[in-house]
């Protein structure tokens, strides 16, 4: 999996990131994705992480002229940034019980809406385990201003089938198309954006065009991040598959006695996920066993034996972290280690992207400085 990785991304830089900011939003169906760099389910389980991807391509690449696609990097740091500070926007979501028509869910579930665009979507989601990103924009909307149903099971929806999907990005994403992330503001499908960016493979398209958004009253207040460290503490260390990044920290892990990956069964999820979407996931971890030789498979059982001094790679919000926290464990003895680059860039995703985006050049100059990516 790491070596296809790595010919995805120099075949995506090499052949499609010169024309990346004036194609990307086309969606020409799911055998015509050279338009679009395919790394986001490696990005999603970093199997090539953020800010690797952005020194690979400031390496031949000018700032100006790969801002667009540096800036779509970005906004998945940037979203799990704003979720870390939040960490009660994921909860709210996993525990909504909202009112819905059954039969119209039923109908969204089993591509038999009637909007055929939206149908061949969800046979796509469900065999491919993608969407295109302004696909999933209009998925979306017209789940949610069209066939009324709730955001909260759209994104169940597509946390069970999408290989990239992730708390922070999907949560968030489905909550600013409804209106409810940046309040007051949705993100609303209409049939002439579609025909032009899906070069008219669609027709007869029917939607609601003047939907008001969502009402969410909720506040959140902004919590710090704390009790995350860079360095190692104990001799064993714990993976998930939510960060199995391997790029620098070749010595990080040469220096622990045992190295343990655990992955989370159905039973053990919140969110249910496919046959596929469980079996990709625990293919990555086996390609990190075979480049970590060390690394082993521990079931949770096991893991709940263990001396809980143990050093994790930090999971950020969402399944995993939530295992950890329903464990028997005392998880303030647990030494979470989180990337330097992580704690810097999220320091800026307090308020909305705008802000974030403009401290992308101060991120840049971070990573240039000597012992961080770029050199």
């Amino acid at each position: 999996m790491y070596e296809k990785s790595l010919n995805d991304k120099k075949n995506f830089l090499k052949n499609g990131l010169k024309e990346y900011s004036i194609k990307r939003n086309f969606d020409f169906g799911p055998s015509a994705r050279s338009n679009t760099s395919n790394l986001s389910k490696y990005i999603s389980h970093r199997i090539i992480n953020e800010y690797e991807l952005v020194n690979d391509v400031l390496k031949d690449h000018s700032f100006k002229s790969t801002e667009k696609f540096i800036q779509e990097i970005f906004w998945r740091v940037y979203w799990k940034g704003w979720l870390e500070h939040r960490p009660k926007v994921w909860t709210d979501f996993l525990v909504a019980k909202p009112n819905y028509d059954k039969q119209c869910y039923e109908d969204a579930l089993n591509s038999n809406t009637g909007i055929e665009c939206f149908d061949e979507w969800v046979d796509e989601l469900k065999n491919e385990n993608y969407l295109h990103n302004h696909t999933r924009m209009w998925f979306a909307s017209i789940w949610i201003f069209t066939l009324n149903l709730p955001w909260q099971l759209g994104a169940r929806f597509f946390m069970k089938h999408l290989f990239d999907g992730d708390a922070a990005s999907n949560t968030l994403s489905w909550r600013w198309v409804a209106g409810i992330q940046t309040k007051g503001k949705n993100y609303i499908a209409r049939s002439s954006n579609i025909k032009k960016f899906t070069n008219n493979r669609y027709s007869n398209i029917v939607l609601n065009e003047d939907a008001a958004t969502l009402e969410d009253d909720k506040f959140y207040e902004i919590q710090e991040i704390k009790n995350l460290y860079t360095s190692k503490k104990n001799e064993s260390l714990v993976l998930f598959e939510s960060d199995l990044s391997i790029f620098q920290r070749e010595d990080l892990f040469s220096s622990y006695e045992n190295i343990y990956l655990l992955f989370l069964e159905n039973e053990e999820r919140n969110i249910k996920l496919s046959e596929n979407t469980l079996n990709f996931k625990k293919n990555l971890l086996e390609s990190f066993k075979e480049k970590v030789t060390k690394a082993e498979f521990i079931s949770s059982s096991d893991f709940f034996s263990l001396n809980p001094n143990l050093d994790i790679i930090y999971p950020s919000v969402g399944e995993n972290m939530d295992f950890l926290k329903r464990s028997e464990l005392n998880t303030d003895k647990l030494h979470f280690i989180a990337k330097k680059e992580d704690l810097f860039c999220w320091q800026f995703a307090k308020k909305g992207f705008f802000n974030f985006k403009k401290n992308i050049p101060s991120i840049i100059k971070f990573l240039s400085h000597k012992g961080n990516l770029l050199e």
